[in-house]
């Protein structure tokens, strides 16, 4: 049950972090659950020691873990597209 609520709410914050960057309609529900898992993982490295919240990976599902995930959604589609375009936008 709790790897169906952690694909789901990744899928949300994935989407959500698209939206925000304006990549939404390059993107899939696959690839909204990726970038939200994955942006998970990474605001865990670069933002979650620094205010001392979890993330959605480490099965902390509340509002500042969310936004901790979020936020690390949103730098890893920064940085793909700085990659792709070689503009953050």
């Amino acid at each position: 049950m709790n790897l169906i609520i952690w694909l789901v709410v990744g899928g949300v914050i994935g989407w959500l972090a698209s939206l925000a960057m304006k990549t939404d309609g390059q993107q899939g529900i696959f690839l909204n659950i990726v970038v939200g898992i994955v942006g998970a993982a990474l605001g865990g490295l670069l933002i979650s020691p620094l205010v001392g919240v979890g993330t959605i990976n480490q099965d902390a599902f509340s509002l500042g873990a969310m936004l901790v995930s979020f936020l690390g959604a949103v730098i890893l589609l920064a940085i793909v597209n700085l990659f792709r375009r070689g503009t953050v936008r």
